[in-house]
């Protein structure tokens, strides 16, 4: 064998191999899963729930996963069963000798559960995070988490993604004349002001007082929004209410139109309702959730997002190209 031979073959024994990769999905996000799959080049891997008469469950890979790069792909809304599938398809992943265990899970439910905001109360978004831990999951992919902390409640890696490299695209060929971002709150504030810079235009925002949860008791818009396109930028919407209020009294300050873009939509109560009866033009969300709504709702998949975000993690490459629009600012 020549020098070159030796070293070319040194090189390659050296180089680690990407492992296969399996997909499967929990009962409630399998739509996605499929699509994801799609994206992605393979099948969705087969997996059967058993479901006993007194109401517990038991997941079961109906192949071999030995040595493999296994995502699960579910999202964690209610009911909790959903997150109850997740943990054990991890353990039963983690059983059957898989290479790595790769939770999936584009809405990370019990998000805003991620602090102590009155006493004597859990910190729901910690205690997920252990559990999935516990099950054994190696990593944690996912989609605009509430509150970009809880990154740091585990001590493995957790790649997050953001639905802005679905939805400014998207904004951008609407080509709108008077473009103007809007936050529904302060807390929201930041996350438009992202798109605001991005997409170079105004930035107004809601300030919102509640007297108990998912009930807004006063609500008021600070900046001029006459005569603009107004784009509301949120992470949720769960009952709608903020949201929609938001619009009427846009309008009724002399907006030429109002649109929302929503990365999760949860679409709890008689949402779908309030934003048909609402001065809402359009609303834009993703498929992390199932679609509820027609109508003013146009749903954006993010399949492709996560099909590259599987390939780049199963071959060990970076993903920091999904960040571009967070880290122009």
């Amino acid at each position: 064998m020549s020098n070159f031979a030796a070293w070319n073959f040194k090189l390659n024994i050296n180089r680690p191999m990407a492992a296969t990769v399996n997909l499967f999905s929990g009962e409630a996000t399998e739509y996605l899963a499929k699509k994801i799959a799609r994206e992605y080049g393979i099948k969705l891997g087969k997996v059967s729930v058993a479901h006993f008469k007194d109401g517990e469950f038991q997941p079961s890979f109906e192949q071999t996963i030995r040595g493999n790069d296994v995502f699960l792909v579910q999202s964690t809304f209610a009911p909790a069963n959903n997150l109850m599938e997740l943990l054990l398809m991890i353990d039963a992943a983690k059983r059957a000798s898989a290479k790595r265990v790769v939770a999936m899970i584009p809405y990370f439910g019990f998000a805003r559960q991620d602090r102590k905001d009155k006493p004597r109360v859990s910190i729901g978004a910690k205690l997920i995070t252990n559990l999935l831990v516990a099950a054994g999951v190696d990593r944690i992919i996912t989609m605009d988490l509430h509150s970009d902390q809880i990154q740091g409640f585990v001590d493995i890696p957790v790649d997050h993604m953001y639905a802005s490299s679905i939805f400014v695209p998207h904004l951008m060929k609407m080509e709108l004349p008077n473009l103007i971002m809007a936050s529904p709150d302060t807390g929201g504030a930041k996350r438009a002001a992202a798109y605001a810079k991005f997409l170079d235009t105004d930035l107004v925002i809601c300030f919102k007082t509640r007297d108990k949860a998912n009930e807004v008791s006063e609500l008021r818009v600070i900046g001029d929004v006459e005569g603009k396109d107004v784009v509301i930028v949120d992470d949720i919407i769960d009952t709608a209410g903020t949201i929609t209020k938001a619009a009427n009294m846009m309008m009724g300050e002399g907006a030429n139109s109002v649109r929302a873009v929503c990365t999760h939509p949860v679409f709890s109560a008689d949402a779908c309702e309030r934003i048909e009866q609402s001065a809402l033009a359009e609303v834009l969300v993703t498929d992390t959730i199932p679609r509820k709504g027609k109508g003013k709702i146009t749903v954006l998949s993010t399949s492709a997002i996560f099909a590259d975000v599987i390939r780049r993690v199963n071959k060990n490459k970076s993903i920091s190209t999904h960040f571009d629009f967070i880290t122009i600012l």
